[in-house]
């Protein structure tokens, strides 16, 4: 039996090597931009959770519990008449903290109370519901007088959705459209979309924000819960 040795020539040895540290810089750039996309997504999720805190926040039942908190220290501050200064200032300051934080939470409930009746009498809805019936989309003008309504009641909508991501125009127009209570297919023909793309954009922008899939309904049920 012949016993056949490989003897690797200088060549085929830098060859090796070369593809060797190719395949390592390689690994590690992998690993890298993983890494990355996970910690985008945290910061995304992130974001999405303190959006839905302060809407929290901003409930009745956040301000019934603020208005408990305010009354326990009104009684410590009458229980401590005029000693400890410094320890009366701090709850005077909590205090006060949150009674600007129920005015600013009943002055958003109460425009969000009335936000479809604000949507559904502006003229740029009544526009929206002439385009519908005639099969015609929406002007530049038209988008623009619409983010100024959807901004003007709920505040920094636009802010908070490209924070979360970065949307194209058909993105954008397709959320405002849904916090506008528009319906998808209404929504196509505003966008000049077919329903399939319209129901596409939905899903997929679920997927790129939340990190997971998701159905359409759950874009649409995020848009509304912000």
């Amino acid at each position: 039996m012949q016993l056949t040795i490989t003897i690797l020539t200088q060549r085929e040895v830098f060859l090796l090597i070369l593809c060797t540290v190719t395949y390592v810089a390689l690994f590690i750039v992998a690993v890298q931009n993983s890494r990355r996309k996970i910690l985008l997504l945290e910061e995304r999720l992130r974001k999405v959770r303190t959006m839905q805190d302060e809407q929290q926040a901003k409930s009745r039942k956040s301000i019934e519990e603020n208005e408990q908190k305010i009354e326990e220290l009104e009684m410590l501050l009458q229980q401590l008449g005029d000693e400890n200064s410094v320890l009366r200032l701090e709850l005077e300051e909590k205090k006060a903290r949150l009674d600007y934080n129920n005015k600013v939470a009943r002055i958003e409930g109460e425009k969000r109370r009335q936000a479809e009746t604000t949507i559904f009498s502006s003229d740029i809805y009544k526009r929206m519901q002439e385009y519908i019936d005639k099969g015609r989309s929406m002007s530049q003008q038209d988008w623009t007088d619409l983010v100024q309504l959807i901004d003007g009641i709920y505040t920094g909508f636009t802010e908070k959705l490209f924070s979360l991501y970065k949307l194209s125009a058909q993105d954008y127009y397709v959320s405002l459209l849904i916090k506008a209570r528009i319906q998808p297919r209404d929504i196509a023909t505003l966008t000049a979309h077919s329903k399939e793309s319209v129901a596409s954009t939905r899903s997929r922008l679920f997927s790129k924000v939340f990190g997971k899939k998701g159905s359409s309904k759950d874009w649409d049920d995020f848009i509304l819960s912000i």
